[in-house]
């Protein structure tokens, strides 16, 4: 075994151990204003597997020499981050959220509750649904940027929120199994596999269907006495009423970058004409998230450094597990690893059989709310929620105890 994918391994470790940590060095940082700066920067889980990943590109460069260590990062595949990083920024404009907003209001309307109870079960449950046609890191981005005044503010108990991090977090990766192109770790398998969106939908599609209305109702049923018809948001007003033919262009924009998410320059030279969109038309924008969506980029980047030199010890556990046992260990495995940089190891094996490769994507999907690190679109969530936690971070235990009965629910399901 090559000293290098030891060490590529050790560092993986102390990258998850960092992601548990984040709130230590938040406390460091208030404890040692001098460094406050640089603690509350290892403190962002965003930076994280970033951070670690050049760290290990720096060792490499030590070990095995400085143009190996080039090689070997130039070598990856980066469309993922690049994906989401554009998807963020475009299903985050203003046009795009007003649309989806407005169309969350009138079912809300229409239910036989009270309406910002409503529109929290639409966030919770319609959206991540949608995200089967427009990519689950689309649907996390509009779901977290609606539910953000309704249910992360300081009003509501600490662990309530975690509970609906959970939740939104659970829902959003199973939600986009009801077609083969939607959900990353299903995107990993069916080429490889021949799954298409009917085989999908046949499945996966309707159990994820129900476990995401089950989820989504036992949480709002549990929220609904801590929400404010005062904290509905309010996305137009009639001073800045965004024209329908702009609405319409940001979402053609959004279906265009939907529709060529596997081809790098092409929704990239779309995301600059996007840019430039917006910037002729700013007076019906709001901020664009560069910021927020960058960071996730960075932190999905450094995941592939890292994980790029984990198969050596994933990829004998996947292939050694029968159909049951691959189950409970792609789920478990999904909580330390990406869910889709798992399945795709499981796609490399010889003769896998209908039904391991079957158990093989519900655990990954099953699992992939319990870390930031198990599904790609959780670190836009935590991105654009964490300010509504206590010292503007998110606890990794948190999470993980508000993500497991989600994760239940989800995994009796699938094994049905």
């Amino acid at each position: 075994m090559p000293t290098i994918e030891v060490i590529a391994a050790a560092l993986f470790a102390l990258a998850l151990i960092h992601t548990f940590s984040t709130k230590f060095f938040e406390q460091l940082a208030h404890d040692h204003p001098r460094h406050a700066g640089l603690f509350h920067l290892l403190g962002e889980v965003e930076v994280v597997f970033g951070f670690w990943a050049v760290v290990l590109v720096s060792v490499m460069a030590f070990v095995v020499g400085g143009e190996q260590a080039i090689q070997y990062a130039e070598t990856r595949q980066y469309t993922e981050p690049l994906f989401v990083f554009v998807i963020m920024v475009v299903a985050a404009s203003r046009p795009v959220v007003v649309v989806i907003q407005a169309l969350v209001d009138v079912a809300a309307r229409l239910a036989p509750v009270r309406k910002v109870v409503a529109q929290v079960w639409l966030c919770l449950a319609l959206v991540p649904l949608i995200g089967s046609l427009i990519t689950e890191p689309a649907a996390m981005t509009l779901a977290a940027l609606m539910l953000s005044p309704l249910l992360f503010r300081p009003a509501l108990p600490e662990w309530l929120k975690y509970g609906a991090l959970g939740v939104l977090f659970v829902n959003i990766s199973i939600g986009g199994t009801l077609t083969s192109f939607a959900a990353p770790p299903v995107l990993m398998v069916a080429s490889t596999w021949q799954w298409s969106s009917a085989f999908m939908a046949s499945q996966f599609g309707w159990k994820a269907v129900i476990a995401v209305l089950i989820n989504a109702t036992a949480l709002t049923y549990l929220v609904r006495q801590h929400l404010s018809d005062a904290a509905a948001p309010t996305t137009d007003t009639p001073a800045v009423r965004v024209p329908r033919l702009v609405s319409a262009i940001h979402l053609a924009f959004l279906a265009a970058v939907v529709v060529f998410a596997h081809h790098p320059v092409i929704f990239l030279g779309l995301f600059l004409l996007f840019m430039g969109f917006a910037q002729a038309y700013a007076r019906y924008q709001t901020p664009l998230i560069l910021k927020e969506a960058l960071l996730v980029g960075f932190f999905l980047a450094g995941l592939v450094l890292l994980g790029g030199m984990q198969q050596w010890w994933l990829q004998p556990i996947v292939s050694s597990l029968a159909p049951t046992a691959l189950f409970f260990g792609a789920l478990g495995l999904t909580a330390i690893t990406d869910n889709a940089a798992l399945t795709y190891l499981g796609s490399l094996i010889e003769g896998i059989s209908d039904p391991a490769k079957y158990m093989l994507v519900a655990g990954a999907v099953a699992g992939g709310g319990l870390t930031v690190i198990a599904n790609a679109p959780n670190p836009a969530g935590v991105a654009l929620l964490r300010q509504g936690f206590h010292d503007e971070s998110i606890g990794a235990g948190g999470l993980l105890l508000g993500a497991a009965l989600p994760t239940l629910v989800a995994a009796v399901m699938f094994l049905l």
